[in-house]
């Protein structure tokens, strides 16, 4: 199946994961709930909205493990990572829970800062490519 029914349905037409051959393509994944809510996007006590690259990382990298795993594959299949950034100062943050998914030796990456993502409480959003005959 290329929309998993646990996962945030696409806002769109488009498939969380296409198959072509033996390489598998994720859609871009972000950290937005089957209900729509945002993991790693909260209010404070003063009602001040906190945004957390870590929490929202590790989101992004878990769904796309659960819909690699859904195609069989896993992120050590995983050849490619395109990384979206709404802000390079959260690099750091990110790239730390990255190294939690992805060892030395990981897949070829790259990490681009962007103007927005489709909510303003996104910071990120991750797409990668997997090879898995």
């Amino acid at each position: 199946m290329s929309v998993l029914p646990d996962k945030a349905q696409p806002r769109g037409n488009y498939s969380h994961v296409k198959r072509a051959g033996p390489f598998l393509f994720t859609a871009g994944i972000s950290s937005r709930r089957p209900d729509n809510s945002i993991a790693g996007a909260s209010m404070d006590a003063m009602g001040t909205m906190v945004l957390d690259i870590r929490e929202q990382t590790r989101v992004v990298l878990s769904n796309i493990r659960d819909i690699l795993a859904a195609a069989g594959a896993s992120l050590e299949d995983v050849v490619e990572v395109s990384s979206f950034l709404v802000n390079m100062n959260d690099f750091a943050g990110y790239n730390e829970v990255y190294a939690e998914f992805f060892g030395p030796g990981g897949p070829a990456r790259t990490t681009v800062a962007v103007h927005q993502l489709p909510h303003p409480q996104l910071l990120i959003e991750i797409k990668c490519v997997a090879y898995k005959p």
